[in-house]
């Protein structure tokens, strides 16, 4: 076995004497237990998990569609960039949802913003679909829909190949259709990218590298 146990595990005792878990003398992508937990991917606010180590290719369409559960009113959702512009990125900035997609003529923005007092960042699910149809982008909120005009329209194509970096992204990554470098901190659950007829969903237990993400669980509500 090559892999950690994704469980709580306490009272261990050896040779009779209890060990003492709450002072270890190193300790590795280890987090506390919770009372109550739910399905999801568990983001602490200081890293990030990085999918498709081998580049994904955006092109001409993708829809994004996630479940987030947020207290913090930033934080990067996910974002997909090559060496150039082009470019999709979604993040939460100042409690809205925004999509934007670099198709190489410039920078498109798709911006939803909760009405009065509702807020998205009330540590409850909420659910996001994001798409991208050559020129066209589109965000949709729980059930809520932004549409927003592109002057591109001759640029329908986002070249990428590279990972998916989710809940934020390494320092010296370079992302083109991203604003900020929060870090989320929350829970996301069911990540799936879908293209044509063929729809992805992403484990984060097989990401290539994941910094302060635990994809097991969620604590039941945020501490």
């Amino acid at each position: 076995v090559t892999h950690s146990i994704p469980a709580c595990i306490g009272s261990v005792t050896i040779n009779s004497k209890q060990l003492d878990n709450e002072s270890p003398v190193s300790i590795f992508a280890v987090n506390k237990c919770y009372v109550t937990v739910q399905d999801g991917t568990f983001f602490d606010g200081s890293g990030f998990a990085a999918l498709v180590r081998e580049g994904y290719k955006v092109r001409s369409d993708v829809n994004i569609t996630l479940e987030f559960r947020t207290t913090a009113a930033h934080g990067v959702l996910l974002g997909i960039s090559s060496a150039k512009v082009d470019a999709i990125g979604l993040e939460i900035v100042n409690g809205k949802v925004l999509f934007h997609v670099n198709n190489g003529a410039g920078r498109l923005t798709a911006t939803y913003e909760p009405r009065g007092t509702n807020s998205l960042c009330d540590g409850k699910w909420h659910k996001l679909q994001a798409n991208k149809s050559k020129h066209h982008i589109s965000l949709i909120i729980d059930g809520n829909l932004v549409q927003t005009d592109n002057p591109y329209i001759q640029s329908t194509s986002a070249d990428t190949n590279n990972p998916i970096y989710v809940g934020g992204y390494p320092a010296d990554v370079k992302q083109n259709c991203l604003t900020s470098k929060s870090s989320f901190h929350g829970c996301l659950r069911n990540l799936v990218l879908t293209k044509g007829q063929q729809a992805e969903l992403f484990d984060f237990s097989r990401a290539f590298d994941l910094r302060g993400v635990f994809p097991h669980s969620c604590p039941g509500a945020e501490h």
